[in-house]
Order: structure tokens, then C-alpha cells, then sequence
């Protein structure tokens, strides 16, 4: 990766160190604080891997190299006084040493209900692939495989064009809803994030885009 700024302009405190906030690229959500020196910065922008200095150890330390959970860098951006640094990144896992999506989950004041997302939805389904559950649906189709998980999905198409057809809203709603979870499970159990798909859809828009500039007025 570019940096669009000389790194030398970016201020580090006496100990040659600046904060690095890193976030979800899909979602925003806030997944851990570490601190960079010039030389893992440097290193972050080469390999467009996360790159910390570790207080602790002194050294530098790739996020990742030992869990695989790699935070691969979208873009980086400093405050207005370049004194902090926030990193979007995409992450490979979760973020947290305790397996957690965020290092940051324990509640000090205010709201602490995690409000619903479709990446939250996701990481669900997924815990329920490892961390199987009695009881639990998705686990139950996890277990019964691709046919089962392929043929839900399906029945579920067939049930959003009824729905639509019918001109039924809410029941449209309900069963989008149905589908867009069940496609969800299919993404986990065959490896496809939601990265892949928004990397295709990015990738058709760029293409549109570039038609519609080139087509002859």
C-alpha cells in the first residue's frame, strides 16, 4: 500500500510510538487499540497486514501470526493533530485474544445492548459451526450438511417469489428475511464472506461505472 503522506509528518510520542485504532471495514464497529512505531507502520503499509510494536515484548508483531486471525488494511487515516491513527481493516477472525469480535465488551456506562447486524448475524452462524448447541437450528443444518443447507435455500427462493407475486409486503419482508439468513448459512458452510460478495459487487459497479462514462453521448 501508498502512503499518501510522509510518515515523518506523523507524531509519535517520546517513545516513538502512536495509537492505531483499528476498525470492521463492513461495519465500523470499534475491534481493538494497539500502537505502531514508524517501523511497523512501514511494515503495515508493505504488507498490508496490521503490523503493531508490542510495549510488552519490544518488538514488532504482526496481529495474526499466531491465531490467523490477520487484520488486512482498507485504509488508514490520522487525526487532525496525526498524533492517532484509525485503520480500517477487514479482519480474518476475531480480533479479540478470547475469541471475542471486539477487545471491547465490557460495558463502564450507558447503552451495552450490541445492536443487531447482518456481520453480527454472520459471526453467529458461525460460532454455531464450532461451538455446536443442542437445540439450535442453525447447528441442526450444519450438521445434516451442503444437500440440507442447499435445499432450505431453495424453498425459501420459492417462498419470496410467492410472496412478492401476492403482492404481499410484510409477508415478502418476513420471507426475504428467511432467505437472506439461510444463504447466510450457506456462505459460512462453503467459505464465502461477506467480504467476497461485496469484493464482486464493488467489482460490477466499478465496471458500470466505467461503461456508463465511456458510452457516447
Amino acid at each position: 500500500m501508498k502512503a499518501l503522506i510522509d510518515i515523518n509528518e506523523l507524531k509519535f510520542d517520546e517513545k516513538g510510538l502512536i495509537p492505531a485504532i483499528i476498525t470492521d471495514e463492513a461495519d465500523g464497529a470499534v475491534l481493538m487499540l494497539g500502537y505502531m512505531n514508524a517501523e511497523s507502520l512501514r511494515k503495515t503499509l508493505e504488507t498490508g497486514l496490521v503490523c503493531f510494536f508490542s510495549r510488552a515484548r519490544q518488538t514488532l508483531w504482526t496481529k495474526g501470526e499466531t491465531s490467523g486471525n490477520f487484520l488486512r488494511v482498507k485504509a488508514i487515516k490520522a487525526d487532525c493533530d496525526k498524533d492517532s491513527l484509525l485503520v480500517s481493516a477487514a479482519p480474518d477472525g476475531p480480533a479479540c485474544h478470547t475469541g471475542a469480535k471486539s477487545c471491547f465488551f465490557n460495558p463502564v456506562c450507558g447503552e451495552t445492548e450490541e445492536k443487531f447486524t447482518l456481520e453480527s448475524l454472520s459471526a453467529l452462524i458461525a460460532d454455531r459451526k464450532t461451538n455446536k448447541k443442542e437445540g439450535s437450528y442453525t447447528t441442526y443444518l450444519f450438521e445434516k450438511g451442503l444437500d440440507k443447507i442447499l435445499k432450505k435455500v431453495g424453498e425459501e427462493s420459492t417462498e419470496v417469489i410467492i410472496a412478492a407475486k401476492g403482492g404481499d409486503r410484510r409477508e415478502t419482508v418476513y420471507e426475504i428475511a428467511d432467505l437472506t439468513y439461510h444463504l447466510l448459512v450457506l456462505m459460512e458452510e462453503t467459505g464465502i464472506s461477506a467480504a467476497d460478495i461485496k469484493a464482486e459487487l464493488a467489482s460490477r459497479h466499478v465496471i458500470d461505472k466505467k461503461i456508463k462514462q465511456e458510452k457516447p453521448v
